[in-house]
């Protein structure tokens, strides 16, 4: 099965209408990204139930990616390099071999790097956050039942 994609559309600025493509990691590099992540928040002094610790990109989302925030930059770089890694630059949309590798000056405002950080870890995320709602609902419905 092939890898889930996401397609970006930059609003802002100088980046207004620039198209880009996203595809997932691999099921072992999006875990070791995972690991990574929580390794880096862990040795800060984030708190990591142990539930989370074996969710690997779930326990990303769970401790939330604030969490990172108290990860020296030098730490999580390479975290977020490696997400950029999943966007493509779309510089002729819906053709084959329309797509390639960021270059430094496809991207220039950090608003819309920001906003693809975001979208690269949705992607990776929908599934997780899509079953939260009905687990939190079901649980509901015990309680209440109960």
């Amino acid at each position: 099965m092939a890898r889930k994609t996401t397609n970006f559309t930059a609003t802002d600025g100088r980046d207004d209408g620039k198209r880009f493509l996203i595809t997932e990691m691999s099921a072992s590099q999006s875990e070791e990204w995972a690991a990574r992540a929580l390794f880096a928040a862990m040795s800060c002094g984030v708190e990591i139930p142990d539930e989370v610790l074996g969710a690997g990109l779930a326990g990303v989302a769970a401790i939330g990616i604030k969490a990172l925030g108290r990860v020296p930059f030098e730490i999580v770089k390479p975290l977020f390099d490696e997400m950029m890694t999943c966007v493509q630059y779309e510089f002729e949309p819906g053709r084959a071999g329309g797509t390639r590798a960021l270059i430094e000056t496809d991207i220039e405002e950090v608003a819309t790097r920001l906003k693809l950080r975001k979208a690269v870890l949705d992607l990776h995320l929908e599934g997780f956050l899509a079953a939260a709602p009905s687990k939190q609902a079901s649980g509901a419905a015990v309680a209440a039942s109960a």
